[in-house]
């Protein structure tokens, strides 16, 4: 079989075109650039720690209201759940009873007056027979008894006349204090036993107390923060500030100050029980409301601020990219410590003056080049993420 021209021809250069040497050039690939990646200097101001605990709302004053005399309940005189002033009649009980009372005491004093009046009359007369000797002096002695016994008829007459008008006053019932009041707790028609019955009950809101529990170690931070300041923590630390935050992501912190802290470190638990007080005219923060309260732990200082996001682990320690002059990246092991102005605050580590990365440090690793892009952090901000559970754990 004969194999034409034009096919050997194809072979020949199918035969070349697969055994002609590449070149030098095509053979050695050029090198990838360094991967860029976000550096800045860190943030160094004065900062003061401040340490979070978990506590709940309570009023500054509360009471039970109660009736100082029995009798049926007549008539309910608030809103249920409305805010009251001090002095508002809430409760009146049956007066008619105590009226009649009264009426009897006032008739038993008018006749010890009518007593006291005539059995001074006759001590009177007696003196006069008495001086001429015209009157016996035991009869004189006697005059004098009646008239001083008649008088102490008549104070006993007034007490028990002033007992039943302070009865009668005990019937209406009014607010001991300002608050919002609770529902009523006994409907009208009811016996109200005195002293016993809880009517309802009353809260003040304004201003409004806050208790938390500080465990031992961190107290003593307190201790000495409140010392500085010039008065003990027992007596509030000269009125340290406080911030509280509720539940509701939406609503925005409350400004108190410290005011009391117990004398005493609770043998059970380890712990104090302090309390801030708040201002509350709006009426938002409501006694049994838990909230979230930051109290400064610490005098003013000069700290180091970095973003968490520009702190990485490297088994059981946390570290920070640290970039050089040539763009060789370096790992640093850092102390993390609080967070403050939406940074955190790095105990050891760092002094400030490094160029670290904050945003590619997935692209870094010790020992490589990195293209950095200078940026500059803000002295505080606001966009800050919500911590992480590492950056909780390396408190």
């Amino acid at each position: 079989m004969r194999i034409s021209f034009h096919a050997r021809l194809a072979g020949l250069c199918l035969f070349s075109c697969l055994f002609t040497p590449v070149s030098g050039s095509a053979q050695t690939a050029s090198p990838p650039p360094p991967p860029p990646v976000s550096v800045a200097k860190p943030v160094v101001r004065d900062v003061v720690d401040n340490d979070e605990f978990i506590g709940r709302f309570e009023p500054v004053d509360q009471v039970s209201v109660r009736s100082r005399v029995g009798g049926y309940l007549q008539e309910v005189h608030f809103k249920d759940g409305a805010v009251v002033k001090q002095g508002d009649l809430l409760f009146v009980i049956d007066q008619r009873p105590y009226i009649t009372a009264l009426n009897e005491a006032k008739a038993t004093l008018e006749v010890a007056n009518s007593s006291q009046t005539y059995a001074e009359a006759q001590f009177n007369r007696a003196q006069a027979l008495s001086s001429n000797g015209s009157q016996s002096v035991s009869t004189l002695d006697d005059r004098r008894r009646e008239w001083i016994s008649a008088q102490a008829n008549v104070r006993g007459a007034q007490a028990s006349a002033d007992r039943a008008e302070l009865d009668l006053d005990y019937t209406t019932i009014t607010a001991p204090l300002s608050g919002r009041i609770d529902r009523h707790l006994i409907s009208v028609g009811n016996l109200i036993q005195a002293d016993q019955s809880i009517l309802t009950t009353i809260v003040s809101l304004d201003p409004i107390d806050f208790y938390f529990d500080v465990d031992e170690r961190r107290l003593l931070n307190f201790a000495e923060t409140a010392r500085a300041s010039g008065k003990a923590l027992q007596e509030g630390g000269n009125g340290t500030e406080v911030i509280v935050k509720i539940g509701d992501s939406g609503q925005s912190s409350f400004k108190g100050r410290l005011n009391f802290a117990e004398n005493r470190i609770d043998n059970e638990s380890g712990t104090i029980r302090v309390r801030a007080r708040f201002p509350n005219p709006d009426l938002i923060l409501q006694p049994g409301l838990f909230g979230r309260i930051q109290v400064e732990a610490s005098n003013t200082y000069k700290a180091v601020l970095i973003p968490d996001e520009a702190i990485g682990s490297s088994q059981n320690e946390r570290v920070v990219f640290v970039v050089g002059p040539d763009g060789t990246v370096s790992a640093k092991a850092v102390r993390p410590g609080p967070r403050i102005y939406g940074y955190r605050v790095i105990r050891q580590g760092l002094d400030g003056s490094e160029t670290i990365i904050v945003n590619g440090l997935m692209r870094a690793r010790p020992g490589m080049k990195v293209t950095p892009q200078m940026t500059e952090l803000p002295q505080s901000r606001t966009d800050a993420p919500p911590e992480s559970a590492a950056a909780e754990s390396a408190k």
